[in-house]
This record gives structure tokens, C-alpha cells and sequence, in this order.
């Protein structure tokens, strides 16, 4: 895993070369900034309308698998700078070897650089894998970019008068000179979205996101972005017992495939039945080959003592876990966050991801992967199940059926609590989250003839898929890759997603049990007990002093006249609020976004205004 950036000129010359000197150093400053993506290694490429700089985590070919990687085929010169992993290298490389390709390392990045030459833009459809990367194509004169049909791997660019502007992660435009500017549809990413944003937008000015499943092309024609991928609906033939049998094979062998690494690996266990059936398969094939996986769990300093049980987070994990450690025979480690910890690490957070996010569930999650990278650099999780098999409350509840919103999001007035009345006013937040919903959901691949409830739920897992999943991998991806851990995510490999969307839900929760197909796949594989768990999704604080230390620095920044975020709050709203109890069970965004993360929201807000020095446009 890595973290890579660049630039193209837009007429395929750009004079980088006369001009080297200052265009290595504008390389050297992207690689940089992106550092923690990449800590084993670094390099940079520059030629005369393409720069590529890399950041390298050694996972697959430690020694050979170094970028940018260049090869040569009639007299033109192909570059890729890649981040991500392939899960079918193996047999993409006999494939090649049998049309006559040749390779020099055992790294897939290779695999991918040949399989362009040999396919062109059409190699990505020849990948399973998780990946971002570009490609330089000598003969064309352009330069290519591609993302994983899931969404996996990050990858933003910039156009400008002159070149294409491409990174791993924002801070890399920037240190490349685009300006961290935002104006009033970037805002409303922030206040009314946020912190899910718009599929393709990059919240800053003039900054994109390459959408999940799509290609880029930009030579001195011009630009194009082509969707690769894309969903479709079709009927679903197979029986029940034939559909299980489908959907354990297809969840065995993305677990199996994903495995595959240089370095040791291990899981994140909660006790759930996702991580529970990923760590279960993992162990079972270290187990064969004499070897014991390592799972990692994740609690909160004293949440015994502080939890409350809501309708969101009805169970607490760890009684799970230790039954699944027993079950698999795990080395397991239970980890623990405090107060100060998950502070610290919510301005971390900002760092990681260039934005404000998901609070204290991006702060606690990067604090754990920075503990976990002390242990493994791989690391396989059971994020995205919940938005594939259907696991989440607004699949199955009646009133978010029939409410016509983004589900995760239904209510915008915790939204509007703190803010000052101009900018409510300004933002117009109901007409920009109706306008950015309707434009998701007439997107949305219906099977002809379907109606009603059937309909509906179609459109609740084309928006999970498009929003509520993108903001969790992205998640996933920035704590991560902040400590140099790789994470994978078996459940998003793109042929559970592509099988799975077209199971009708009588199925996916036969008799009226939530994820009851992904239950029976997994029959054997741990105990019922397990299976058959009322859903309790990532864990989340429940102590008082918390809350407190959150509304101690919100209260400060209240004091200072400077601070960032009193051009949108308002003074006595805020204080209203901070004096008035925290309710923990209505979330207004997700399932754990309540009161104390509204506060925290406002500080990363804060902090990355003036770490970024946001120019409001």
C-alpha cells in the first residue's frame, strides 16, 4: 500500500524538463506530504509532460516491487505509479506470460503495467484487487488514472489551465499549488453532507475525487472520464440453498485471495459476525500451515462502567470476543482508548483525512491502527457487510422505508442547532442535500417492474453503496494508512457486491432476520451464538469526562476572537447546547454520531480551518 501523486501537462510536452530542478522539488514535497502512506521506501519519475512521485508500504516483492515502475515495448516508455493490492496477480501473470509478456520482478504492480500494454485502459477489468493508480503512456501521450470498482483506494486530481494535478489524498494537490479554497457547495459538503460527501466531489475548490469504478484520461485531446464498472439488475434464478452455497463460496475465496501478503497478517475482531467470519477463515488457513493468526478488539478506558444500551448499540463486544478467540485459537490483544488518547488523536484525524470527519470514530480508529502497526502491516476487516447484505436499521424499519431521504441522515436540524441564522440562510442546506439525493437516487439501477417497498429498498442500497459505504471506506483507508497499515475489506470485493445486489431481500433476511443469507454462508464457520448476534456496530465512548473535555475546548475557542469557527456558530446557541444533557441514542448522522460528536465535529472543523488556512471563497 502506498501513496502516490503527480502531474501531466495538457499538451504532452509541458517542458518539465527545462525546468527540472524545481519540478523534482515540487515532487519530492508531494511525496513528502504523503509520507505516512508509504514509510518503506520513495521514489520520483520526471519526464517531459509527466511527474510521478511515489511512497512505498513493502507488502507483495519487498525487494522488487519499487516505483514508479517504468517498462519499454516498441519504442515507447509506459510508467505506473500504483497504490493498492491485486488478489488475482498470479493468474493475470500466466495469462500475460501465455500471450508472451516477460516479467523481471514478482511485484503485481508490474502485472498491472504489462497488463496496460497488453489491454490498454482495459486492464481494469482484468483486476480484483483494491487500487489507485497512473499510468503514463508514452505512445498516446497521456496519462491515465484508475480507481477500484469499490472505492477502496483514494485518488483526487485538479485540472488547471495547464496540467492535471493527481494524489492519493488532498495535501498532495496542495503541496503540487492548488490552493485549499472552499466555497459555498464545498460548505454545504461540510455543514449539510458531511461527513459523507458528494460521490466525485472533493469538498475544496476545484478539487475531484475519481469515482469508484471509473477511468481518467487526459492528453492533449482533452479529458475524459469513462465509468468501467458500473451495476446492473437482473433477475435472481438461483434457489435459497443455491444462493447460500453462492454466497459462502463467494465470501471464502475473497478472504482467501485477500490474504495473500509478504508480510504477516492478522484481524480486527469485534465479536460481530463480520470480523467474526473473516478472522474465522483466516485462522483456519494459517492454522494449516502451522501458523496462528493475531485478531485485535477495541474498547474504551471504563466503558463497562459508562454503557448505555440504546436501540443503536443494544450489547457491548467483549463477551463475543473472548468466545471467538477460544473458538479460533487467535493470539488476541484487547485494546483500549482513552480520554486523552481519542482528544489527541481527533485533530490527528484532520490530518489523516484533509477534512473534518467522522469525530471520535475516525480519532479512536486511527489511535487503534496506530497500535495494531506496532504488530502486523496487514491487516483484514468486516467493514461494508452491514451496507452489502443489508444490516443496517433504515434497510428494515418502516419509518426510514418511508421517508424520502438519505437514511443515515434523515433530520438536518442538529445540523442547523449551533449555526449562525446568515448561514442557514445562506446555505440553503434543505435544497442542496434534496437536490444531491434526488440526483443519487435517479441514478439508481432498478429491476423493471419492481414497485413499492421492493423499489424502495433498491434505492436505500444504491445510496449505502454510493454514500453511507464510500464515507466508512474512506474511513477505513485515512486512519489506517496514517500509521502505514494496510487495510483490506474482503466483504467489498466487487463480485459479493455485483451477486449480492441483485439477492432479493426475502432472502437476504430470510423470515425477517437481519442478514439472515450472510448468517446461513457462515453456518460452521463460528458459533451460532455468534451468527445469530443482534447487530452492535463499532464501539463508541460513553464517558461523561469525554463529553466534558470536548465542551471544555469548544468553550475556549468561544473565548478567542480569532478562532476559525465563529464565522459559522453562534455564540449563545453553542452555549444553550453545551449546558444541556447529551442525548446518546439519536444520532443524527450514521448510527453513532449523537451529541458529544457534534461538538467534536465543530473542533476538527476548527482545527482544519486553521491548519489548512482555508480561504472561503
Amino acid at each position: 500500500m502506498c501513496g502516490i501523486s503527480g502531474f501531466a501537462a495538457g499538451d504532452g510536452n509541458g517542458g518539465y524538463l527545462s525546468s527540472a530542478q524545481v519540478q523534482r522539488q515540487r515532487l519530492l514535497r508531494m511525496a513528502q506530504c504523503l509520507g505516512r502512506r508509504g514509510p518503506d521506501d520513495s521514489g520520483i519519475y520526471l519526464r517531459e509532460g509527466v511527474g510521478f512521485a511515489h511512497t512505498r508500504l513493502s507488502i507483495i516483492d519487498l525487494s522488487g516491487g519499487n516505483q514508479p515502475m517504468v517498462r519499454e515495448s516498441g519504442g515507447y516508455v509506459y510508467t505506473i505509479c500504483y497504490n493498492g493490492e491485486l488478489y488475482n496477480t498470479a493468474q493475470l501473470r500466466q495469462s500475460l506470460m501465455a500471450k508472451g509478456w516477460k516479467f523481471q520482478t514478482t511485484s503485481d504492480t508490474e502485472v498491472i503495467l504489462v497488463g496496460y500494454m497488453q489491454y490498454g485502459a482495459q486492464i481494469a477489468e482484468h483486476l480484483n484487487g483494491i487500487f489507485a493508480f497512473a499510468i503514463a503512456d508514452e505512445r498516446e501521450k497521456a496519462l491515465y488514472l484508475f480507481r477500484d470498482r469499490a472505492g477502496i483506494k483514494p485518488l483526487f486530481y485538479a485540472q488547471t489551465k495547464d496540467e492535471l494535478i493527481f494524489a492519493s489524498e488532498p495535501k498532495g494537490l496542495f503541496a503540487a499549488g492548488i490552493k485549499p479554497q472552499i466555497d459555498l457547495e464545498g460548505l454545504n459538503e461540510i455543514f449539510s453532507i458531511g461527513p459523507a460527501k458528494t460521490p466525485g466531489h472533493g469538498v475544496f475548490h476545484g478539487v475531484k475525487e475519481l469515482e469508484p469504478g471509473h477511468w481518467l484520461r487526459y492528453s492533449p485531446e482533452g479529458m475524459m472520464v469513462h465509468p468501467y464498472w458500473q451495476l446492473q439488475s437482473i433477475p435472481h434464478t438461483e434457489s435459497w440453498e443455491q444462493t447460500v452455497e453462492h454466497t459462502r463460496f463467494l465470501l471464502i475465496d475473497a478472504i482467501q485471495r485477500q490474504m495473500v501478503s509478504d508480510v504477516p497478517i492478522c484481524t480486527f475482531l469485534s465479536g460481530g459476525v463480520d470480523s467474526s467470519l473473516v478472522s474465522a477463515v483466516c485462522a483456519d488457513q494459517l492454522r494449516k500451515q502451522g501458523e496462528r493468526l493475531t485478531t485485535f478488539s477495541f474498547d474504551f478506558v471504563d466503558n463497562a462502567r459508562y454503557f448505555q444500551a440504546n436501540d443503536f448499540q443494544p450489547s457491548q463486544d467483549r463477551p463475543y470476543v473472548e468466545q471467538m478467540v477460544q473458538y479460533i485459537g487467535s493470539d488476541h490483544h484487547y485494546l483500549e482508548c482513552g480520554n486523552e488518547d481519542m482528544v489527541r488523536a481527533l485533530y490527528q484525524a484532520v490530518d489523516a483525512k484533509d477534512l473534518p470527519g467522522m469525530a471520535d470514530v475516525d480519532a479512536s480508529m486511527l489511535y487503534f491502527c496506530s497500535v495494531v502497526k506496532q504488530y502486523n502491516k496487514v491487516v483484514l476487516t468486516g467493514e461494508t457487510a452491514d451496507e452489502i447484505f443489508g444490516g443496517y436499521p433504515w434497510f428494515h424499519k418502516p419509518e426510514f422505508l418511508r421517508d424520502d431521504a438519505f437514511p443515515w441522515s434523515p433530520n438536518l436540524e442538529p445540523r442547523r442547532l449551533l449555526l449562525r441564522d446568515e448561514w442557514v440562510q445562506a446555505l440553503g442546506m434543505e435544497e442542496y442535500v434534496r437536490r444531491r439525493y434526488e440526483e443519487s437516487v435517479a441514478q439508481t439501477p432498478y429491476l423493471p417492474g419492481e414497485t413499492g417497498e421492493q423499489r424502495r429498498r433498491r434505492e436505500i442500497s444504491w445510496l449505502n453503496l454510493r454514500w453511507f459505504m464510500q464515507t466508512l471506506l474512506d474511513r477505513m483507508d485515512r486512519t489506517s494508512m496514517y500509521s502505514g497499515l494496510e487495510a483490506r475489506v474482503p466483504f467489498a470485493d466487487h463480485r459479493i457486491i455485483e451477486y449480492l445486489w441483485n439477492v432479493p431481500w426475502e432472502m437476504k433476511a430470510k423470515d425477517g432476520v437481519v442478514k439472515r443469507l450472510l448468517r446461513e454462508a457462515g453456518r460452521g464457520l463460528v458459533p451460532d451464538e455468534i451468527l445469530f448476534r443482534r447487530k452492535s456496530p463499532y464501539p463508541k465512548t460513553y464517558d461523561p469526562t469525554y463529553e466534558k473535555m470536548l465542551a471544555r475546548q469548544l468553550s475556549q475557542l468561544m473565548e478567542q476572537g480569532d478562532a476559525p469557527v465563529l464565522r459559522f456558530i453562534d455564540r449563545e446557541k453553542t452555549k444553550q447546547f453545551l449546558s444541556a444533557p447529551s442525548d446518546y441514542g439519536k444520532p443524527w448522522f450514521g448510527q453513532l454520531m449523537a451529541g458529544p460528536q457534534l461538538i467534536a465535529y465543530y473542533l476538527q472543523l476548527n482545527y482544519w480551518m486553521e491548519k489548512y488556512q482555508v480561504e472561503i471563497l
